[in-house]
């Protein structure tokens, strides 16, 4: 009687929380702590306490079936949710959301993704066991690296998460058994913004809709705010304008792109509402009666449709969201086809980094677009200003992980050190940083990349710091070392353990069952601060790492990344060899990925010497179907890892006949493929524009220009500005 009574009590405080926190348009982190069963009947309790909106359970949906039912009442499976599926449920709106996470273990991309779908006077309710960070918990399965097991690794992440959340004066703390211990919240004037829209929900967003209606030719946007800000409703209601206002004789074609079609599923929301005449003819593409349409392409089918020129052009409109998560070389490429285009991105959160979009894509609009605009959204709309949970989160998750300072001091760079992750999780400002280093250069860094970083199983940083201000940081992974039967099965395609990145793909994609029994390091990130890039940071990390290596008898070092100039050119002055490429676009990126490593002892050059061997065999036949489109300037790159080989008389001959003559180019192939794979071996022209035209015709089949009598004249001149070049 007690107990039922004490959990009546609990449920009627926080349903009177709640509503208390909705007169304020609040949101707030309940932890319920305790037995997994007692904690569930509590959450369930509450949650049929009170008419909450699209309430949401997040968890193992085992535990109905296994457990008695509760006064005969039990979660109907709609409202059930797997936390890996957590995305699914952007643009939605909860207004209680319970993520239990006391058995499967704790989703830091869940928690930080479903916090943004809670709106004002909501409820998220986590639990966990009373032990949380103590050890590690099943949610650790997915990065426990064969042959370790999840409960052998480390919880530094968890731990640093329960101490954050104890000490929290913004948590409402619930122990199982217990009346829960409400915070009390401040007083705050409650102010309606007024946006002067009636599809817009605040002043920012009828600004955001109004700019992107009115889109001008060469003069793209660019939109960045905080989750929750009404961004992706913003790029909907402005498709939804510039469709209808299409005549019938001229209909208007709106592409839109984002990593997944998900990430844009409110968008469609938000067309099908404005456009009630209109219809989803499929998933992601919106049809109006006059012939008007929003159609949605990843980036890796958009940048194939570019290149086979059936997108862009005229008065072709492209949106782009979440685009922080699309490389800024793939941006650039969009931006010059299509004459009017908008950029939206989240500037904090798993979904990118909007910083990081900043500083890698600004110098590319202010050289091919200086008259760009920049807006920002700030006014939240699901909740509002001094909302405890937004400030809970993105201190938990580090969403707002701030860059460090940039120190100019001169003279030689100083000294890498190795971090204790013991040490460094207790350090919350350190952390901080150096997360924040990490997060403005990389496109795609989300809050299971914090857990990774403190936890993961061979797992090393080593960083440059200046005035306790880390400049560069390099984070690494250790490989292989599989046993020889072992390995023979992942190369047959009949095993595949977990982890293990570059050698399973060696080992899967190249056939070498060598590359999985020796042991590797790998680069899982390397970053300087954009202040203090091309200063050798990366150079003196990467070398004072190498040598670690060495004294351990680690047989190969490597890295794997998108095929882009720039970073193929570093990773090649580093002395690295290409050891494979991958024969599809990663959707998300919309480039191929490509693989280098350098052999650090004997077992390591046989090795090296095999897998260099197997790629230089490879990639002529690759270049001509599977990479067609990998760019010209790439290509060349890895022409220069091929061997020099002299060009003998008669490709000489057969050059000159190209040159000079009126040889068919196509007839005299080989000897224009020789040149080109000479030509790259001059460093001087690994830049070159004929050297990158060549080698995409020779290897790439690719034309110099659309008319046949105009390619050809451009293939000669190409030859023959090589051939004197290369015999100078």
């Amino acid at each position: 009687m007690i107990q039922h009574t004490r959990q009546a009590c609990s449920v009627a405080a926080l349903t009177l929380h709640a509503q208390r926190l909705a007169r304020r348009g609040w949101r707030q982190l309940v932890w319920l702590r305790g037995d997994a069963h007692q904690c569930r009947t509590l959450a369930l309790a509450l949650w049929q306490a009170h008419s909450w909106k699209a309430p949401l359970w997040v968890g193992d949906q085992a535990w109905q079936g296994n457990q008695k039912r509760i006064e005969g009442e039990c979660l109907p499976p709609s409202v059930i949710l797997s936390p890996r599926k957590a995305r699914t449920r952007l643009g939605a709106e909860h207004q209680l959301i319970v993520l239990d996470a006391s058995v499967t273990g704790l989703d830091p991309e869940a928690l930080g993704a479903l916090s943004g779908t809670l709106v004002g006077g909501g409820l998220m309710v986590l639990i966990t066991p009373l032990s949380l960070g103590e050890k590690p918990d099943p949610d650790y399965t997915r990065f426990a690296d064969h042959p370790r097991h999840w409960s052998d690794l480390s919880a530094h992440y968890l731990a640093r998460l329960a101490r954050q959340m104890h000490a929290s004066t913004q948590v409402v703390h619930w122990i199982a058994g217990q009346m829960p211990c409400l915070p009390l919240l401040s007083v705050t004037e409650i102010s309606e913004a007024v946006s002067g829209d009636r599809d817009c929900l605040s002043a920012d967003q009828a600004n955001a809709v109004s700019e992107l209606v009115a889109l001008k030719r060469r003069r793209p946007l660019v939109i960045t705010a905080d989750r929750g800000r009404g961004k992706s409703a913003a790029l909907g209601i402005a498709c939804a304008r510039l469709l209808t206002a299409a005549s019938l004789h001229k209909p208007r074609r709106i592409v839109i792109t984002a990593p997944r079609l998900s990430s844009v599923a409110s968008v469609f929301e938000r067309v099908a509402a404005l456009c009630p005449h209109g219809r989803l003819a499929s998933a992601g593409h919106f049809l109006l009666t006059q012939g008007s349409e929003l159609v949605f392409l990843p980036p890796d089918l958009l940048t194939e449709q570019l290149n086979a020129q059936q997108q862009g052009g005229g008065g072709s409109y492209l949106m782009v969201d979440e685009a922080a998560a699309i490389p800024a070389a793939l941006l650039g490429q969009w931006l010059s086809a299509f004459p009017r285009i908008a950029f939206a991105t989240t500037v904090h959160g798993y979904e990118g980094s909007g910083r990081g979009f900043a500083l890698r894509f600004r110098d590319t609009l202010e050289r091919l677009t200086p008259q760009w605009k920049a807006l920002a959204l700030k006014a939240p709309i699901r909740w509002r200003a001094g909302d405890p949970l937004e400030a809970l989160i993105n201190q938990l998750l580090l969403l707002k992980a701030p860059l460090p300072t940039a120190q100019q001091v001169g003279g030689e760079v100083a000294a890498t050190k190795l971090i204790e992750r013991a040490w460094f999780g207790q350090q919350d400002a350190a952390l901080e940083k150096l997360f924040g280093l990490l997060v403005q250069s990389h496109y795609r860094t989300t809050p299971n990349d914090l857990r990774q970083l403190l936890d993961g199983p061979g797992t090393a940083l080593r960083i440059i710091e200046q005035e306790n201000e880390p400049q560069a940081v390099l984070v690494t992974r250790e490989e292989g070392g599989f046993a020889p039967a072992l390995a023979d099965q992942v190369a047959r395609g009949e095993r595949r353990p977990q982890g293990h990145l570059l050698a399973q793909s060696l080992a899967t994609h190249a056939g070498s069952r060598d590359a999985l029994t020796a042991r590797w390091r790998r680069v899982a990130r390397i970053a300087t601060h954009p202040e203090r890039r091309r200063q050798g940071f990366g150079k003196v990390l990467l070398e004072d790492d190498i040598a670690d290596a060495k004294r351990q008898g680690i047989a190969l070092y490597g890295a794997t990344f998108g095929a882009e100039a720039s970073l193929l050119r570093f990773w090649l002055a580093q002395g690295f060899t290409p050891v494979r490429l991958g024969v599809t676009r990663e959707t998300a990126t919309g480039e191929f990925a490509v693989m280098v490593a350098k052999a650090l002892n004997g077992e390591g050059e046989v090795v090296l010497a095999d897998l260099s061997e197997r790629f230089q065999a490879a990639l002529t036949g690759l270049l001509a179907f599977e990479l067609k489109a990998l760019s010209a300037e790439v290509v060349v790159l890895l022409l220069s890892q091929l061997p020099s080989v002299a060009l003998s008389a008669r490709e000489q001959q057969d050059i000159e006949d190209v040159a000079t003559a009126h040889r068919d180019p196509a007839l005299a192939r080989p000897a224009l493929q020789a040149l080109a794979r000479q030509a790259s071996h001059y460093s001087f022209m690994l830049q070159c524009q004929q050297a990158q035209r060549l080698a995409a015709w020779a290897f790439q089949n690719v034309p110099l220009a659309s008319g046949h009598k105009e390619a050809v004249s451009a293939l000669r001149y190409a030859v023959a500005t090589l051939r004197d070049q290369v015999n100078q």
